[in-house]
């Protein structure tokens, strides 16, 4: 595995093989569909389900705490629990990293990210079942939210412009340029495009064909073509807040960025307010 600044957030395949029937680790998969994981997944990983059990019916991420307390309860995860995640956002590895922002703002400390996901297991032929794990419910209380990880909509315009911060777009050209409005044609009542100042930077770009993350010097030459440099305070965002968290996680925990924050209200939320510049 690659030189990273925190090489311990990764895991990689064989990592997880060793530890399959550890009690003390819990492995997550996320999507937006059962359907991939009811046919093959690996062992003993539990499901979530994007759209039901992560965001509201608007697309925002649900931060309730009782939510988030209810979730890994049933998913047998404690405090002192190593949690795995990964998930594909269609045919890209993105959702494992996104998920280590997630319990990361919710205060548990010891996630790691499998690097590759499920492309890099299927790759290397490992393992699969289709055979849901039992689980003993366990009892989790949020002890506090990490707010630093964030930022809104108020702070992202207050940042428009200013030299010691850059905006990074991480969805598609076709998203940025307006073309696109949530991976689709924009309908006459939505406003597509960016917000001003904004750079693109396309998440995938930080991924090899196999879905693991790219060498720390080939990430930090692609982002600092776009003069997205550590010395910047660094603000990522996309269409609902996943995307850009997995270029948080790239940025914060793979090349060591001190600023980074994950506007995870994203395009989702600063499209639907009139008061808010735009730009194609």
């Amino acid at each position: 595995m690659f030189k990273y600044a925190h090489l311990e957030a990764l895991v990689n395949c064989q990592w997880v093989m060793n530890h399959l029937n550890d009690p003390k680790v819990r492995i997550i998969e996320a999507d937006i569909s059962p359907e991939a994981y009811n046919n093959a997944h690996i062992p003993n990983a539990v499901f979530w389900n994007i759209l039901s059990d992560l965001l509201l019916p608007d697309y925002r991420i649900n931060f309730d705490t009782t939510a988030w307390e209810k979730l890994l309860a049933r998913s047998g995860v404690s405090k002192d629990t190593t949690v795995i995640t990964y998930g594909d956002y269609g045919d890209l590895p993105a959702t494992g990293a996104w998920l280590f922002w997630l319990f990361k703002v919710f205060g548990h400390g010891n996630v790691r990210v499998l690097n590759g996901g499920r492309r890099k297991w299927l790759m290397e032929g490992l393992p699969l079942t289709s055979e849901a794990p039992v689980i003993s419910p366990t009892s989790y209380q949020v002890s506090a939210l990490d707010a630093n990880l964030r930022i809104f909509h108020q702070q992202v315009q207050e940042s428009i412009g200013k030299t010691d911060c850059v905006l990074v777009d991480v969805r598609t050209p076709q998203e940025y340029n307006g073309e696109w409005f949530m991976n689709e044609p924009p309908k006459a009542t939505e406003r597509a495009g960016h917000i001003p100042s904004a750079v693109s930077v396309f998440y995938g770009l930080a991924l090899n064909d196999d879905g693991t993350f790219k060498s720390m010097e080939d990430l930090q030459a692609l982002y600092g073509d776009k003069n997205i440099t550590p010395e910047h305070q660094v603000i990522t965002y996309c269409a609902i807040g996943g995307r850009s968290g997995h270029t948080w996680f790239v940025l914060k925990y793979l090349l060591g960025y001190p600023h980074v924050q994950n506007y995870d209200g994203s395009w989702n939320e600063w499209s639907r307010l009139a008061n808010l510049p735009i730009e194609k």
